[in-house]
């Protein structure tokens, strides 16, 4: 299969064939719409060709709008959507797909993952796989997956997800899953990459000690680190500079030792929903959403 390029930039192949952009934009917590179509069109003339939006976000119509409004082509843009966990079943995961292809106006989606691994993850697969072979989307995968809920899809259905999307950052890597899906060959994709500005990370003087000699900001830094790992990463701003500084970062390398001072800081400690929690997991079955 020959690869595809987008924009010029780096671009990764996951395990199916299909090539992703190693750098994304994403739309959580954009819940005003004007504001959510507007970022993602200055994303897309900024360059970005990835988008990465959500059932639960809300903000599907708004992500159609832009990019039925950007002027760049539906082909040389790569979306992802979401399954929400109400619909996570064979039957309620088709008819949620197809919601979700009616808010953004496509025909198909470059790639849908599995939101959370609750419910009836392995019928949800089993209805993404038909759609699937169906062309309807070209890649499916997961978030918040553990390995344990992993090692369930694999015995259950024996074909494993392209992506694991996950929290991750500096100060909180999941060196241990990291390495399960290298070893399985799925892709992993940071959410939340700069850590949502909190605990300081963008502070921290190592960091900025970094970015000041490559004449970038601490969340260049941050951003180059996730692609020299190999992660796909989709940061998140709806400040037209940020966006811009963001997408900003393929005219620099880490060194090894600048490497490994990022990689020193992982405190193993999450600033988010931990999947494994009961009490969590219950507050998501409950969490149903007019989506």
């Amino acid at each position: 299969m020959q690869k595809k390029t987008y924009a010029g930039q780096p671009a990764i192949t996951l395990n199916n064939g299909v090539d992703i952009p190693a750098l994304g934009f994403g739309v959580w917590q954009m819940e005003d719409l004007q504001e959510c179509e507007n970022s993602v069109i200055k994303a897309i003339q900024t360059g970005y060709r990835m988008i990465d939006t959500a059932a639960i976000y809300q903000n599907e119509t708004a992500v159609g709008n832009a990019i039925k409004n950007s002027g760049t082509d539906r082909e040389d843009l790569f979306i992802t959507s979401k399954l929400w966990v109400q619909d996570t079943s064979y039957e309620k995961a088709k008819s949620a797909f197809l919601r979700t292809l009616d808010r953004l106006q496509l025909d198909y989606l470059d790639m849908y993952l599995i939101h959370w691994p609750y419910g009836d993850f392995t019928g949800a697969w089993k209805a993404m796989g038909e759609l699937y072979h169906e062309g309807k989307i070209k890649a499916i995968g997961v978030c918040n997956f553990t390995v344990e809920k992993l090692e369930e899809l694999k015995a259950d259905a024996g074909v494993l997800p392209v992506i694991n999307q996950i929290e991750l950052h500096p100060l909180f890597q999941q060196k241990e899953l990291q390495v399960y899906n290298r070893e399985n060959n799925i892709v992993t994709q940071p959410w939340s990459p700069l850590g949502n500005g909190n605990a300081g990370l963008l502070d921290h003087e190592d960091l900025k000690n970094i970015a000041e000699k490559h004449s970038k900001t601490v969340a260049q830094v941050i951003l180059k680190w996730h692609l020299q790992e190999g992660f796909c990463v989709i940061p998140k701003s709806v400040t037209p500079s940020r966006i811009e500084e963001n997408f900003n970062v393929f005219d620099f390398e880490l060194s090894e030792e600048e490497m490994n001072t990022v990689c020193s800081l992982d405190t193993g400690k999450r600033l988010f929903f931990d999947p494994k929690d009961p009490e969590w997991e219950q507050k998501m079955l409950n969490a149903v959403a007019d989506i």
